[in-house]
């Protein structure tokens, strides 16, 4: 395992808000030569602990204008259904995350789409079509005012 070191976590810190800085102003501005720099740089990338780069998008230019968070709670609590819903969430594009959770409810997903009534044919015909799905409800995002993915 990489050691995170307050240097590590610097670096870190700075990919995780500009993944495109070079590696001289990184090394810069944690205080590395850049040589040091892009050897820890790749230690974190072989390590896993950097697992990949992203674009962040602007969901409204690219269609997206409707997002939920939603609430599913599962008829049964085997593996086997956990595995099942989890590979159809996983099939279906306009989720695009899905957690499984402790509480009153087995899952959590983050569903986007062009509008309500595409929300409404995910609901009705994605959604609703899982057998081991026994609840769902829906929180409609008004706004997020800090959104860290990417």
């Amino acid at each position: 395992m990489t050691k995170l070191d307050r240097i590590n976590e610097r670096i870190l810190h700075e990919l995780s808000h500009d993944g495109r800085v070079s590696n001289l102003e990184l090394a810069a501005r944690v205080g590395l030569s850049p040589s040091a720099c892009l050897r820890r740089v790749q230690d974190l990338e072989q390590s896993g602990v950097i697992q990949g780069y992203r674009a962040v998008l602007d969901r409204r230019k690219l269609g997206i204008g409707f997002t939920a968070i939603v609430a599913v709670g599962l008829n049964r609590h085997t593996k086997a259904a956990q595995e099942d819903f989890e590979r159809k969430m996983a099939e279906a594009p306009e989720v695009k995350e899905c957690h499984n959770v402790a509480g009153a409810v087995e899952y959590f997903l983050r569903v986007e789409v062009t509008d309500l009534t595409a929300y409404k044919r995910f609901h009705t015909e994605t959604l609703g079509t899982v057998e081991q799905v026994q609840s769902i409800t829906s929180y409609v995002v008004m706004g997020s005012p800090k959104d860290m993915r990417a």
